[in-house]
């Protein structure tokens, strides 16, 4: 691995301007390697960073990838990491013409990185800096605790998909409140309401004495309207404060709540373990802006590629070479998902949709289908509209606003269904839907979707930790259940009991269909019952796991 020549870096500048003129937004400063295929498989499992922490999964993905290079041998074009300043890598196999489409591709990347809302936590974050500083930390806790040190990383990624990414976000998109603002809240919205129950006369006075006191007294205002709440309400202070820890308690993660309130990670042989475990935390939290925009980031740097590199001069000669590369990256497949090809198409028909004025009330209200394939109001607005789109949408938005059935009729798309060919004794695949519903629903369900887990403190007696699934209609994943709780209860020191949903398991009706001439075994035909659920309660106590029915 080596920094690109001045050649090709000079090639990678010209590609910059172009695209800061077509209207990108980046940072200059990049950085950029030419790499082999060995060292691309080398660095695929640590996400291309390699700087990040040593593990032994990563070995294993290595010689994985290996030997799936062996059987089929391949030249990925580049990547690019979320860095500052941005790193990106290139085959050492590409020709000059394919870099400049590359760069370009990057070049989307990096704006949309450094410009989309969902990744306003990295905007200012060195992450490859302070990686290389958490690796020597871990190597040095190695050296010193064994073994221990990949047993406490395995037990925190087990439930690292449960970060508090939202919240993390949260806090840098609203203004941080004054505590009397949160007081004064709780004063009206609970404490009148809900602890003295008030009549509605009393509630309205106090309203306006509160009035009363900020107009007299301006700044100082809540400070007097509370100083009479605390003489009439010496009780208030005390519930007050409270509900404000439980409130704080409520907004920790999994993982922080373990590291602030873990009984045996407090303890002074055991510190050691919350550095590691912080480790993988904000991992975690660095990749999953990258999850959720997956369809967006690529479709956005298929679209860019393709705009630029069509209108450079450096094109000329290699038109039918960019044809054959460009398809194979962003063809529609006819069955599965192509995040390049379904996003860039996405942006291409959103830009169209607006420019002509389609993405308007007066659009939608049109049914006749001559009528609505005519329509152009030419408001030339197409590319700056898809610009909003790429600062404060994820791939849940992009999908679930815009694949509609106009969409779905123009690219032909169709959901996928499975029976058996009753004849030949194979089963077949088939249309099942063309339905702009039905397809955004598929899609839908492909997205990262982690499970809400939330600690109940009510349910937590004694040292056990309660935690409670929010169900939203997905189980959990059985055979995972067993080894994540063990981790937890490690972690936590005592019992640890898990609230969840699961199918309550019916006996289906089973029907075999004769087929004359075919010996081979014959997939059983279940028919579909209405699935009920149950809520059930797992409980991991001294490393033994048992479930019981709520």
């Amino acid at each position: 691995m080596e920094l690109i020549d001045q050649h090709t870096k000079k090639i990678m500048e010209g590609c910059k301007r172009r695209a800061l003129d077509a209207g990108l937004q980046f940072q200059d400063e990049t950085l950029e390697y030419i790499v082999s295929n060995r060292d691309l498989l080398e660095l695929t499992p640590k996400v291309m960073i390699p700087t990040l922490y040593d593990y032994w999964v990563h070995d294993v993905e290595v010689l994985k990838e290996k030997g799936r290079y062996e059987l089929y041998p391949n030249n990925p074009y580049e990547t690019v990491i979320n860095t500052r300043p941005a790193i990106s890598f290139y085959n050492d196999n590409n020709p000059d013409w394919m870099n400049v489409m590359i760069f370009y591709h990057v070049l989307a990347h990096i704006d949309f990185f450094q410009n989309n809302l969902y990744f306003r936590h990295t905007w200012d974050y060195d992450f490859t800096g302070s990686a290389l500083s958490d690796k020597r930390m871990i190597a040095k806790l190695r050296s010193e605790k064994g073994r221990w040190v990949d047993y406490i990383i395995e037990f925190s990624r087990g439930v690292d998909n449960l970060v508090g990414y939202h919240g993390e976000l949260s806090h840098l998109n609203r203004p941080a409140r004054t505590n009397q603002s949160k007081m004064l809240d709780f004063y009206f919205d609970v404490f009148l309401q809900s602890n003295k129950k008030v009549k509605i006369t009393e509630y309205i006075k106090e309203v306006k004495r509160y009035n009363d006191c900020m107009q007299q007294s301006k700044e100082l205002g809540e400070k007097v309207f509370f100083s009479k709440v605390f003489k009439k309400h010496p009780e208030f202070d005390t519930i007050f404060k409270k509900t404000l820890k439980e409130k704080s308690d409520q907004k920790l993660d999994l993982l922080q709540h373990l590291m602030t309130h873990s009984e045996f990670l407090a303890k002074e042989k055991n510190n050691w373990m919350k550095p590691v475990i912080e480790v993988v935390r904000k991992t975690s939290l660095f990749f999953q802006p990258q999850i959720r925009t997956k369809i967006m980031n690529e479709g956005w740097a298929s679209y860019w590629h393709e705009t630029l590199f069509l209108q450079d001069d450096r094109i000329e000669g290699h038109e039918v070479d960019f044809a054959r590369t460009h398809s194979g990256v962003t063809s529609m497949p006819r069955v599965g998902l192509n995040p390049y090809a379904l996003g860039m198409r996405l942006f291409y028909y959103i830009e169209q949709l607006v420019n002509k004025g389609k993405y308007s009330i007066g659009f939608k209200r049109i049914s006749d289908t001559a009528e609505r394939k005519q329509f152009d109001c030419k408001t030339g607005q197409g590319k700056d509209f898809i610009f909003k789109l790429r600062d404060n949408f994820n791939d849940f938005m992009f999908i679930n606003t815009f694949v509609d059935q106009d969409f779905v009729n123009q690219h032909k798309l169709f959901v996928t269904g499975r029976r058996l060919n009753q004849t030949k004794g194979v089963w077949e695949y088939y249309v099942q839907s063309r339905s702009a519903e039905s397809y955004r629903r598929m899609l839908l369900n492909t997205l990262y979707h982690p499970p809400c887990i939330e600690i109940n403190q009510d349910k937590s007696k004694n040292s056990d930790l309660y935690l409670v699934h929010r169900f939203e209609g997905k189980p959990l994943v059985k055979e995972f259940i067993a080894n994540t709780m063990l981790g937890i209860e490690y972690l936590w020191g005592a019992p640890v009991r898990l609230e969840t949903s699961e199918v309550v398991q019916a006996a289906p009706v089973q029907t075999r269909i004769p087929i004359p001439g075919v010996t081979m075994p014959i997939e059983e035909d279940l028919k579909a019952k209405e699935i009920k659920w149950q809520r059930v309660l797992y409980t991991m106590k001294d490393r033994k796991l048992s479930k019981e029915n709520i």
